[in-house]
């Protein structure tokens, strides 16, 4: 194998090796890991998380950057559970994740008519709907705890969490839409060489719009499960998801430049980030060394990517 294939090996499937590394030595140091009450947990604790990194690998692959989506999550906290108490409590379900692709449109009209980097656009506008968020919430928290309301994030079908089930449909849905689509080959093209997509007749600016939308409404729908799981409305909630959702990301192996990139990988980065908080937690170490092992593993994925777009 030369090292170009090495590293694109490493690039595509080093997660997954990590992954299944880890998952040997917690075996090993904790009867309390591998069992199907504790990997399900995992996967419900970290499915708002995961549904938010699945729509952020389409923006990244088209080549930009959301940092907005922890602020879009409050709004579309503080949005479900006010509607839940003051209108309906479906109804404040069914709006959150529009109120996010609402948002996300915005985000996407920011950065394609104002020509501004979604890095800095998004910084703005973050702030935008964070402010909107504590306005709407009056900085207060918002109780909903109706039966109406948190049967969703509480909830169980076949004796697995409606998060999981919502997590893995989303995550189907964005997979068929970037491998079987024509808007998914448009995203890759934009992302790969956006002025050769413009020679070729794609209209660049729809596309950056509708990744953005996408994720903003994810985020939105990653909201209405941990709202209706806590039974709270909250404008702080959120903070800090916009990198975790980004590193997940990059440690699944898409490229921070843009035009490559999958769905399963960015879950997989999830799953990842996940086990080492869940082996800290049950060994009982220290959060220093959490904190320095995921910043070494992310250092390390970017560090690949990095290298495998100079070659």
């Amino acid at each position: 194998m030369t090292r170009a294939q090495t590293q694109k090996f490493l690039q595509s499937y080093a997660v997954l090796i990590l992954i299944g590394l880890l998952i040997v030595v917690l075996s090993l140091m904790s009867d309390s890991f591998l069992t199907a009450r504790n990997l399900l947990n995992i996967l419900n604790q970290n499915a708002p998380l995961a549904i938010i990194a699945s729509a952020m690998t389409l923006v990244i692959v088209v080549g930009g950057f959301d940092l907005s989506v922890g602020a879009t999550f409050a709004m579309g906290s503080v949005a479900a559970a006010w509607l839940a108490v003051n209108v309906d409590p479906y109804l404040g379900l069914a709006l959150a994740p529009f109120v996010g692709l609402a948002f996300g449109v915005a985000n996407g009209l920011a950065i394609t008519q104002l020509r501004v980097h979604s890095f800095l656009a998004t910084i703005a506008t973050a702030l935008i709907f964070r402010g909107i968020a504590v306005a709407v919430s009056d900085g207060r928290l918002i109780s909903a705890r109706l039966d109406e309301f948190t049967w969703l994030g509480r909830g169980q079908f076949l004796g697995v969490f409606n998060a999981i089930w919502i997590m893995a449909i989303f995550a189907l849905l964005l997979t068929f839409l970037l491998t079987s689509t024509t808007f998914g080959r448009r995203v890759y093209s934009v992302g790969g060489n956006e002025q050769a997509a413009i020679l070729s007749g794609i209209r660049t600016n729809r596309v950056k719009i509708a990744a953005f939308a996408i994720t903003g409404f994810a985020a939105g729908l990653a909201s209405i499960i941990t709202t209706s799981r806590v039974a709270l409305g909250q404008a702080s909630v959120g903070q800090g998801m916009e990198l975790e959702a980004i590193a997940a990301v990059i440690l699944g192996g898409t490229s921070i430049y843009g035009g490559q990139g999958a769905v399963w990988r960015s879950l997989a980065g999830v799953f990842l980030l996940a086990l080492v908080n869940n082996g800290f937690n049950i060994l009982n170490i220290d959060p220093f060394f959490r904190d320095l092992t995921m910043g070494l593993i992310i250092l390390a994925a970017v560090g690949i990517s990095a290298m495998g777009n100079r070659r």
